[in-house]
């Protein structure tokens, strides 16, 4: 089949590599526009973009799927759209554009978890499983019938970051699996069913730790924001990042947000138990074990907020 393809961030390189090694014909790359990085703010292609010119494939450079981009998509004639993480809405009339529609790959349960940050937000409730989800682009956010999904349990040294990757490789598969079925014919899609949870974009105000919270929550939170945008506390008018927190056993409780050294590990009270602080990022510095930055300040001890 002749397929258009969209997306931006580095989840949607194992589907477009997936689909350039396969018999497919990839006829068009869609991404964002290049965008500012780094301190110096250089303009910097998407991974996306990156991947598909490594490929020799043609890259169409859109922040919005708008009335240009549907004229040169529709000029192509595909027969199938694909989706995954472009980070913008396909609406009509370009959603009816290619022969059977677009199919989006979205990183949870449905329909647990619609919307930008699915791994994140589940991550964040504590979920002990997650997984991918391949269906069928309709007008209402991520509300389309499923062909296909895949589970994966979520493991105690879980991040954002990793499950990502891990749930973008078996859901490039996943995917590829999808357009061949529909190629042959044999793929029918059934309708969403159950409660609708929504996960929202992070925002930095989802990065700061509220210490009153339970140990638990606190350290699922880290989780779900690690590595962007990134968990921090503040300590004077300075920001700690939070790299890396465990959960301990058996030790005595602590006011929230304060930090002292209890038998070599630097210790953060909560709502609950103590959490230990395993790496941390001053600012300004690389990131370094938690008792290393401890012994460098010189506290007895802290209250972070």
């Amino acid at each position: 089949m002749k397929l258009v393809f969209a997306g931006t961030p580095q989840a949607a390189v194992p589907s477009l590599s997936a689909l350039a090694q396969s018999h497919h014909d990839l006829a068009a790359v869609i991404t964002r526009a290049d965008a500012p990085f780094g301190r110096k703010r250089v303009l910097t292609p998407s991974p996306l973009a990156r991947a598909a010119v490594e490929n020799g494939l043609h890259v169409i450079k859109a922040n919005r799927l708008d009335e240009a981009a549907t004229v040169e998509i529709a000029a192509l004639r595909p027969d199938l759209g694909v989706i995954v993480a472009y980070g913008g809405l396909v609406r009509e009339p370009l959603l009816s554009v290619p022969r059977l529609g677009w199919i989006n790959l979205h990183f949870s349960l449905l329909p647990r978890w619609r919307g930008a940050a699915p791994v994140q937000r589940a991550l964040m409730a504590g979920d002990e499983q997650t997984g991918a989800a391949v269906f069928q682009l309709v007008p209402e956010l991520d509300a389309g019938a499923v062909f296909a999904q895949l589970t994966r349990a979520i493991v105690e040294d879980d991040t954002a970051g990793s499950l990502l990757r891990a749930l973008s490789d078996s859901g490039a598969r996943l995917l590829l699996q999808v357009i061949d079925a529909l190629e042959a014919g044999g793929v029918q899609a059934t309708p969403q069913s159950g409660p609708v949870t929504l996960a929202p974009k992070l925002t930095l105000a989802d990065a700061r730790i509220d210490w009153s919270e339970p140990a638990v929550s606190v350290r699922n939170r880290v989780r779900g924001v690690t590595p962007e945008p990134g968990a921090f506390t503040v300590l004077g008018d300075a920001r700690l990042k939070l790299q890396g927190v465990a959960l301990t056993q058996g030790s005595e409780p602590q006011p929230a947000g304060l930090i002292r050294e209890i038998d070599k590990k630097v210790l953060i009270g909560t709502g609950t138990e103590p959490l230990e602080l395993v790496t941390v990022q001053p600012a300004g510095k690389t990131q370094m074990k938690a008792i290393d930055w401890w012994r460098g300040v010189n506290w007895t001890e802290v209250v972070a907020s």
